[in-house]
C-alpha cells in the first residue's frame, strides 16, 4: 500500500548493510568483529526479516539519518576521530570495493549512471547502493568522482552523502510518494571554526557548499572525520506503481534477444535432426522391421536387435531412481519460482521474496519426488522401497545442507553478516524433516500403489553380448559431447544472473529466463534422444545411465564457466572468499545437473518406449 508523505514528515531511511562488489564476495558482508565506525542512532532498531532476506545475509537495522518531506537541509551526521584500527577497516574496505545500501519507503539507495548503447544513445541506470570510498588514481569502477585533489594510492571515504528524493503527486490523494531515491556520494575534507566539539550542531564549517572540487577525506591514518548530508526534492511523473522501473531496467535487451536468438538456433538445429530421424530413419528401420523375416533380420543390425535388453535394469538403480525423483522436485520448484515471478507475483518490492518461495516450493515438491522417484524404482524391478524413499528424502539435501553448512562455518570465522543464524539453521532443518520428508513419503506411497503399464517387449534371461564400439561412440565421449548445447543454449543468460549474485546487480527479465528455461528443456530432451538412437543402433542398451548423464553433463560446463567468470570478472584474493565461491557454484552445479538430466532421461525413456512399441517382435 502507498504511503502518502505530508511535509515534514518524517521519513525513515534504514540500512541494510555494507557488501563489497568485484573484490571479495558478497558473502562477507559487514563484518562484526571490527564494525566500521559509522554514525549510529541511540537506539539501533532490527527490522523484521523474512526467510529469504535472512538467506541473502540482510541484516536491516534503522540509521541516523533525520529527513523530512520536502525539507531540503545540510546537516552533520556526526563526528568521529577514527584510531588506526578503524581507519585501517575503511582502507581495507574500499580498497575491496565495499558499497553501502539503504532503504528509504521500501526503495533501495541506487547510484545513477549512464551508459552509451551500440546505437550511441545514452541512456540512464542505476546500481544498487553507493561506493564506500574510493582510491586515488584508481581507474576500478568504485572511483566514480575524479578528484584533483586525490592522491594516487590512497583511499578516501565518501563522508557526504547527497540524497536526491524524487516524489510524486496527483489530485487523488493528500500530500506525495516517493518514487525514486538516489545517492551521490562526496568525500569532503571538511573544516571548521574554533574549536572541536561533540556537539556537531555548533561546529562552523567553511567546506560548504559542498561540491567535488574540495578536498577528499583520507582514511589511511588516524584522524577526524565528520559525516555530512544533505537532501534534494525532486518532482517526478513516475507514478506510485512504476517507480521500480528504473532499478529493474536493465539496458541490453538486445544481448538477452541475442540469447534467445542463439538458443532458436540450436534448437531448430536439434529439431531437424530429431525430425528427420523420426519421419525418415526410423519410419524406414521400422518398415524393414516389420517386413524382414527372422532369417534376414539374423543379418541385419539396428535397434531392433537389443529389443530384449532394452528394458534391462541399469546398475544401481537406487540412485538412479533418487537422482531422478530430486531432479523432478528441482525442476518443478525452478519452474514455478521463474513463473510467478514473471508473472508478478513477486515484486522487488517484497525483499526476500524469490528466495522464500524458491525454499518452500522445494519443500511442497516433496510428493512429486517421491512419486516419480518410487514409480521408477518400481520399473526398475527394485524391492527395497524404504530404502529408496530415504534416500531421495535425504541423499542430494543431505549434501547440499551439509557443504552450506561447512561453508557457513568459514563465513562466521569472519564475523559476516551473511552467516546463517544458528535458528535458521534449525529452522531449515525443521522444514526439511518436518514437512519435506513426510511429503517424499507420502509421493512414495502414490508411486508404489501406481499400476505399471505392460512393457512393449519381453526383457531376455541371458543378457546380449554389446559389440566393440567405435571411439565416438564411447560413453566418456558422448557425456561431454551431450552437455555441451544445453549448456550453449543458456550461457549468455547466466553471465546476467551470476553477475546478479556475486556482483549485487539488479536482475529482473524473468521473461526472457522463462524462454530460456523452455529452450533448455526441449535442446536437453532432444539431444538426448538423437544420442539414445545412435547408441541403440549401435546395439549397446545401456541407456539409462547415459541418457541422465548426457544431458546432466552440462553442469559439468556450468562449473568450468564459473572458473573463467572467477578469473575475469571477479578480484578475489583471499582463500575464503574464493572458497565460498567456489562451493556455492559447485552447489550450483548439482542442482543443474541433476535437473537437465532428469529432462534427458525422461525424454529418452518416452522415445525407447514408443519406437519398442511400433516394432513387431515375435
Amino acid at each position: 500500500t502507498p504511503w502518502a508523505r505530508r511535509p515534514a514528515g518524517r521519513i525513515r531511511a534504514r540500512v541494510p548493510r555494507t557488501a563489497p562488489r568485484g573484490a571479495q564476495l558478497a558473502a562477507l558482508r559487514s563484518p562484526r568483529a571490527i564494525p566500521l565506525p559509522f554514525c549510529r542512532p541511540t537506539d539501533v532498531i532490527n527490522a523484521a526479516e523474512n526467510l529469504g532476506e535472512v538467506l541473502h545475509g540482510s541484516v536491516i537495522k534503522n540509521s541516523a539519518y533525520d529527513i523530512r518531506m520536502s525539507e531540503s537541509q545540510f546537516k552533520i551526521l556526526c563526528r568521529k576521530v577514527l584510531t588506526e584500527e578503524e581507519a585501517k577497516a575503511f582502507s581495507d574496505k574500499i580498497k575491496d570495493e565495499y558499497r553501502v545500501h539503504m532503504i528509504m519507503d521500501n526503495l533501495p539507495a541506487a547510484t545513477k549512471m549512464y551508459r552509451e548503447m551500440a546505437d550511441g544513445k545514452v541512456v540512464t541506470m542505476y546500481d544498487r547502493g553507493y561506493a564506500l570510498g574510493f582510491v586515488g588514481g584508481s581507474d576500478r569502477a568504485s572511483a566514480a568522482v575524479v578528484n584533483a585533489h586525490a592522491k594516487p594510492g590512497v583511499p578516501y571515504v565518501h563522508n557526504h552523502l547527497r540524497f536526491v528524493v524524487k516524489f510524486h503527486k496527483e489530485e487523488s490523494f493528500a500530500g506525495a510518494r516517493i518514487v525514486g531515491f538516489e545517492v551521490e556520494p562526496l568525500s569532503v575534507a571538511h573544516k571548521y571554526k574554533g574549536e572541536p566539539s561533540a556537539d556537531v550542531a555548533s561546529l562552523s564549517l567553511t567546506t560548504v557548499p559542498v561540491g567535488p572540487d574540495l578536498p577528499p577525506q583520507p582514511v589511511d591514518k588516524a584522524g577526524e572525520v565528520l559525516f555530512t548530508y544533505d537532501v534534494k526534492w525532486e518532482h517526478s511523473e513516475i507514478r506510485w506503481a512504476s517507480r521500480w522501473d528504473l532499478y529493474l531496467y536493465m539496458g541490453d535487451d538486445q544481448v538477452h534477444w541475442f540469447s534467445i536468438i542463439n538458443s532458436l538456433a540450436i534448437v531448430l538445429l536439434l529439431t531437424g535432426i530429431v525430425a528427420m530421424i523420426m519421419m525418415r530413419t526410423l519410419r524406414r528401420d521400422l518398415n524393414r522391421y516389420n517386413e524382414a523375416d527372422k532369417e534376414d533380420l539374423a543379418e541385419e543390425s539396428g535397434w531392433k536387435l537389443v529389443h530384449g535388453d532394452v528394458f534391462r535394469p541399469p546398475p544401481v538403480p537406487l540412485l538412479l531412481a533418487c537422482s531422478a525423483g530430486t531432479g523432478v522436485q528441482l525442476f518443478l520448484m525452478a519452474f514455478i519460482s521463474i513463473l510467478c515471478a514473471m508473472l508478478g507475483f513477486l515484486s522487488p518490492a517484497n525483499r526476500g521474496g524469490l528466495l522464500t518461495v524458491t525454499v518452500l516450493l522445494y519443500v511442497l515438491m516433496g510428493i512429486p519426488a517421491g512419486y516419480h522417484s518410487a514409480y521408477l524404482y518400481k520399473c526398475l524391478k527394485g524391492a527395497e522401497w524404504q530404502k529408496c524413499t530415504l534416500m531421495t528424502a535425504l541423499f542430494y539435501p543431505g549434501v547440499v545442507f551439509s557443504a552450506i553448512f561447512l561453508l557457513n562455518f568459514f563465513i562466521w570465522s569472519k564475523g559476516s553478516s551473511a552467516a546463517l543464524p544458528f535458528g535458521t539453521m534449525l529452522a531449515l532443518l525443521a522444514m526439511w524433516f518436518g514437512i519435506s520428508v513426510p511429503l517424499v513419503f507420502l509421493g512414495a506411497f502414490f508411486g508404489y500403489k501406481a499400476k505399471l503399464p505392460d512393457a512393449p517387449v519381453r526383457t531376455n534371461e541371458i543378457p546380449r553380448q554389446i559389440p566393440e564400439q567405435a571411439w565416438y561412440m564411447g560413453g566418456a565421449f558422448n557425456i561431454l559431447m551431450g552437455g555441451i548445447l544445453p549448456f550453449g543454449a543458456i550461457f549468455i543468460e547466466l553471465f546476467f544472473i551470476m553477475t546478479s549474485i556475486w556482483l549485487q546487480r539488479f536482475y529482473y527479465v524473468f521473461g526472457f529466463l522463462m524462454l530460456v528455461l523452455l529452450i533448455l528443456v526441449i535442446t536437453c530432451s532432444e539431444i538426448s534422444i538423437v544420442l539414445c538412437y545412435f547408441q541403440l543402433c549401435n546395439e549397446d542398451y545401456h541407456w539409462w545411465w547415459r541418457s541422465f548423464l548426457t544431458s546432466g553433463s552440462s553442469g559439468l560446463y556450468l562449473f568450468a564457466y564459473s572458473i573463467m567468470y572467477f578469473y575475469t570478472q571477479l578480484e578475489i584474493t583471499n582463500p575464503i572468499p574464493t572458497m565460498i565461491y567456489f562451493g556455492y557454484m559447485a552447489v550450483g552445479a548439482l542442482v543443474f545437473f541433476l535437473i537437465t538430466g532428469t529432462v534427458g532421461f525422461y525424454s529418452s525413456w518416452q522415445f525407447v518406449w514408443t519406437i519398442y512399441s511400433a516394432v513387431k517382435v515375435d
